[in-house]
């Protein structure tokens, strides 16, 4: 399975915003610049964000985004939800053909099992999560980093 550009620019901006979370807003162009992302593209991007209020505005000379909810309570698969739509692997309806045979019930419970674990997955994490592990990665020196005296 492979999610979309705007999944996984989506997710790049919200930890982003997780970034500078409780400090200032942050300007579209600035995330764009950072990312290294289309500012345009962030724009179309940013809007099916604040309609599931994960990202809000604010107005102003000091104006810019910020997270809609604390990083602690967003999860991942609410982030990517609000991008992508419904993960399901299949469309289970929960009505079974008469004529259903063992492999199509086998087939359909193995990815109906996929889909769950996915599902287990995203909900497992939060973007506190991946800003946290994103903040150590920028502390750490380059391993390939030569010092000269």
């Amino acid at each position: 399975m492979r999610l979309s550009t705007r999944a996984r620019y989506g997710l790049r901006l919200m930890m982003d915003l997780g970034l500078h979370e409780g400090k200032r807003p942050v300007l579209l162009k600035d995330i764009a610049r950072e990312e290294r992302i289309s500012e345009k593209y962030l724009g179309q991007i940013i809007i099916p964000l604040k309609s599931h209020g994960l990202v809000a505005t604010r107005r102003g000379s000091r104006g810019g985004y910020v997270l809609g909810r604390p990083s602690a309570e967003i999860r991942i698969g609410e982030i990517v939800d609000a991008l992508e739509g419904d993960l399901g692997l299949q469309d289970a309806t929960g009505e079974q053909a008469v004529a259903e045979g063992p492999g199509e019930l086998v087939s359909r419970d193995f990815w109906e099992g996929l889909g769950r674990a996915m599902r287990l997955y995203l909900d497992s994490q939060t973007l506190q999560d991946l800003v946290t592990r994103l903040k150590s990665i920028r502390k750490e020196p380059a391993q390939d980093a030569h010092y000269v005296i």
